[in-house]
């Protein structure tokens, strides 16, 4: 079994925040090139779609709209970015205040033309006379950008906020992707199935997956856990008596309930899928774990004043049936300090930013402490030391080495975080997100990880300098 040491796993975080004198794995070493998981026009580099549910759309606040920065040769910020809204031409709707599209981003080739589209959730959307029914669109990815979209999805009900949670995957089998999102009721709300083919004539109808009494989910994400050729869908719910983390996969033909693959008690804010330990199976991180109130004392992980990130191992023949392993900032080679409300992991991501066959976790906690200022907000890229042990790695903030800005209170830095080849060099990147900075007008942050040697300074991509109009604390949402 696969595992990176404590050593490298410093050596990586080093790396992307410009350390002088470290490496990642060189490129004779690293494993073939991924395909771009975001690419929404086939140029063959990752792009970021950020969604900006709170910008006013022709005069019309927190109408919301999708912004995607195009990556290119030079990364990020210098490839320009196009404006997405209910406005837009070919996309189902109208901007109306307090839409929110935007609200939930996520990147999946939906229609199976080889180049990314972008589901949206727009929980607050009107349907007629019931008031955040919700909605989901799919807009479509294309050679010239993104050309129109469809609505995939759409509320019965008030309230119901359809689309606030998304995920995408192949659950049932049949090589379209499906969407699971979320489904809120006045007693109970769940999660259900959008079924593949998501185009034009498609049936609409959804399917439920689970719900729950007085509580709802969370956190979804998806991944082949068993590996049987199809994705499962990860879910923790709770914020009530009623909590946990749930793993499902879709019945087989002829049952109808989804079969519980594996289940703890304890819920997480974010989840996030990847094989940490280089052993071929999938693993999955809980980021910032709440313990269960009827657990007795018996929780995933030991509560923390900062918040844990739990990690369950996979295992061949079994649903992650490894072994665990909890990371917290009192944890041996993790950078800051555990202070009450610093929701450690609340924002996850996933990448092999060195390309060593073993994936890094980016986390990002948007509540940390910096110093004196409040909610600054850091994030970290952090690589398991072994099975059953904690992940190691320096927190980055602002006023960190290399990094613009400064940390300053209120800035949320690592509000949100995803990865992707932006500069199409063979090596994941990082973006972070800091909704409170520019007085919440906001900003996401750009890290290349470099092939060797120290990264240069991130960049900084703010709506100023992208040129945008209406935007509202931009880098709260990013599609990973």
């Amino acid at each position: 079994m696969r595992k990176k040491t404590l050593s490298a796993a410093v050596l990586c975080a080093a790396t992307v925040i410009g350390v002088s004198g470290l490496s990642v794995t060189s490129a004779a070493a690293a494993e073939p090139t991924p395909r771009p998981k975001a690419d929404f026009n086939g140029d063959g580099y990752a792009d970021l779609a950020v969604g900006v549910p709170g910008a006013t759309v022709g005069g019309k606040a927190k109408a919301g709209y999708v912004n995607v920065v195009w990556g290119g040769k030079n990364g990020l910020g210098k490839h320009g970015s196009a404006t997405v809204s209910q406005d837009s031409a070919g996309v189902p709707g109208h901007a109306e205040k307090d839409d929110g599209f935007g609200y939930a981003v996520r990147p999946a080739d939906m229609n199976g033309d080889g180049i990314t589209d972008i589901v949206v959730g727009t929980p607050d959307e009107d349907n007629g006379t019931q008031l955040s029914a919700g909605t989901v669109t799919v807009l479509w990815g294309s050679k010239s950008g993104i050309k129109g979209g469809f609505t995939a999805a759409t509320g019965e009900y008030s309230s119901e906020r359809l689309g606030a949670l998304l995920t995408t995957g192949d659950f049932d089998g049949d090589k379209d992707q499906d969407i699971v999102l979320n489904r809120a009721g006045e007693e109970s709300s769940g999660v259900a199935l959008r079924p593949g083919p998501v185009k034009e004539g498609s049936p609409s109808g959804l399917k439920p997956i689970t719900s729950w009494h007085f509580n709802g989910p969370v956190a979804v994400t998806s991944a082949d856990f068993d590996a049987d050729g199809r994705d499962d869908l990860a879910v923790s719910y709770g914020d009530g008596e009623i909590t946990g983390t749930d793993v499902l996969s879709h019945p087989d033909a002829g049952t109808r309930p989804w079969k519980e693959r594996w289940s703890i008690a304890d819920y997480s804010h974010s989840l996030a899928a990847g094989d940490f330990d280089g052993d071929g199976t999938v693993d999955l991180a809980l980021g910032n774990i709440a313990a269960s109130s009827e657990s007795d004392g018996d929780n995933f992980c030991p509560d923390t004043l900062g918040g844990s990130i739990a990690t369950a191992y996979g295992k061949r023949g079994t649903t992650l049936g490894g072994p665990t392993s909890c990371t917290n900032q009192g944890s041996p080679g993790v950078g800051g300090e555990d202070e009450n409300g610093d929701a450690f992991g609340s924002r996850l991501a996933v990448a092999n930013l060195d390309r060593d066959g073993i994936d890094e976790l980016i986390a990002g906690s948007e509540s940390e402490a910096v110093g004196s200022a409040k909610k600054a907000g850091s994030y970290w890229v952090l690589a398991s030391t072994g099975p059953g042990k904690p992940f190691a790695g320096p927190s980055i903030s602002q006023n960190s080495a290399g990094v613009p800005g400064t940390a300053e209170a209120g800035d949320r830095f690592g509000a949100a975080v995803a990865t992707g080849d932006f500069n199409g060099d063979g090596y994941p990147d990082t973006a972070v997100g800091a909704p409170g900075e520019d007085a919440s007008k906001g900003g996401v942050w750009y890290a290349r990880t470099p092939k060797d040697g120290p990264n240069p300074a991130q960049v900084s991509l703010t709506p100023g300098k992208l040129g945008l109009s209406g935007a509202h604390k931009y880098g709260s949402v990013l599609g990973r």
